[in-house]
């Protein structure tokens, strides 16, 4: 039982780091957007930087989702 509650313990700390993550991509992605306002440059660049860590972001989302 102790095992199964340190297992539990462990997936709730990671759990915990992937939305504390998610919560600073998210505040950082909406400070960058106020930022740029419309400023046509400004906004194209975070759709670059956005396109470019899509599929990092896809991937690490795919690799810690709960299977079923």
């Amino acid at each position: 039982m102790a095992q199964d509650i340190t297992e539990l313990e462990t997936e709730v700390s990671e759990e915990v780091g992937i939305m504390q993550s998610a919560k600073v991509l998210i505040e950082g992605f909406a400070a960058r957007l106020a930022e740029a306002g419309v400023d046509p440059a400004k906004l194209a660049k975070l759709k670059s930087d956005l396109n470019d860590n899509g599929d990092a972001l896809a991937a690490a989302v795919a690799a810690n989702a709960p299977t079923v």
